[in-house]
């Protein structure tokens, strides 16, 4: 639970909450091409859970082609303090580049529609140490931007903004730029491949120190944002991101999973640890399946382990002591893992 929640125990108010529950459209409207912007209450007109900067809301979207809960993550855009609404921009993600069907789902719903709900949950949040903010973002990346850049503004910090975004897709860019007109806010603004690698080198080599950067966007623009913050001789400590998605990873190798009851579970190439706990009937919180989310992290008894996923801390690697079991595996072929579960 977030530092924020702690703040504001559950049992304070009937809103307090993070469990499924139904709240209600209260709003939906365009905020760039294919973005929509959507408006959920309470439907008791109660306050909402408060949340830290960068958290997000899981939404029950559909079913899948089993009769699964189909579940997609989406950044809040707002500052978390005391929220009455919660509010998320969605991409509409077509079939021929990948999409999934959920985001065509959140761009059917109408106002007095009822969705069922998971959170916030804060995977991330600001660092409470950081003396100044760089925040990057890329495309639907700027929707957690914008709510660490709504945060500072309230709190009276400093924050350097750094968007890029294609023509016509700059969703939220005039709430940016209201927000750059503040004191201790600026936002800087690059349209293409080009201008975005010239802005991220030429901003990440002059910060003030004790500044922390943290960036959204797809992969390939994370890819040149870390990049970038290496040859600045940034400490990877003070380099943060979130990752809507993960590369695509090989099918593994086989390897065996000892339960906390004893029982033995096979994991052949091409299955996850994820998946053959699912199927032997042990539940297991998920979502993303690509390591991106960290929902399915499970403890770890004893085995060596190879972390695929994107979200562990090199010294959570280290420690052994966890894994994601969307992606990760035993680290050589045939071995075995020991699991709580």
């Amino acid at each position: 639970m977030s530092a924020t929640l702690e703040r504001y125990p559950a049992h304070l108010h009937p809103g307090y909450r993070t469990a499924a529950r139904a709240l209600r459209v209260a709003a939906v409207a365009p905020v760039a091409e294919d973005v929509v912007h959507v408006t959920l209450v309470d439907p008791a007109g109660v306050p909402l859970t408060p949340y830290e900067p960068g958290a997000h809301l899981v939404l029950t979207v559909g079913t899948d082609a089993a009769g699964e809960k189909q579940r997609n993550a989406y950044s809040l855009t707002g500052d978390g303090v005391v929220p009455r609404t919660y509010e998320i921009s969605v991409l509409l993600q077509r079939p021929e580049d990948g999409g999934a069907g959920g985001s065509a789902r959140v761009h059917a719903l109408a106002v007095g529609d009822l969705v069922e709900v998971e959170g916030p949950r804060s995977s991330f949040a600001p660092r409470h140490d950081q003396r100044h903010t760089l925040l990057v973002a890329a495309g639907i990346g700027v929707t957690p931007v914008l709510s660490h850049a709504r945060a500072v503004a309230r709190w009276g910090g400093s924050a350097e903004i750094l968007y890029s975004y294609r023509p016509g897709r700059g969703a939220h860019l005039e709430e940016l730029r209201a927000l750059a007109e503040q004191p201790g806010i600026t936002l800087r603004e690059a349209v293409g491949r080009e201008a975005t690698a010239a802005l991220l080198a030429e901003r990440l080599a002059d910060q003030p120190l004790g500044t922390h950067a943290y960036a959204c966007g797809p992969p390939s623009f994370l890819e040149a944002y870390e990049a970038a913050a290496e040859r600045a001789c940034w400490p990877a400590s003070r380099v943060h991101l979130e990752r809507f998605a993960a590369p695509e990873l090989d099918p593994g190798v086989p390897f065996s999973a000892v339960l906390a009851d004893g029982t033995s579970l096979e994991v052949p190439p091409g299955t996850s640890l994820l998946e053959a706990l699912l199927a032997a009937g042990r539940p297991v919180a998920n979502l993303c399946r690509q390591g991106v989310c960290g929902e399915c992290l499970v403890p770890v008894r004893s085995g060596e382990v190879e972390h695929r996923d994107l979200v562990l801390s090199d010294a959570e690697r280290e420690a052994g002591d966890v894994l994601l079991s969307c992606v990760s595996q035993a680290a050589c072929e045939g071995g075995v893992i020991e699991v709580e579960v």
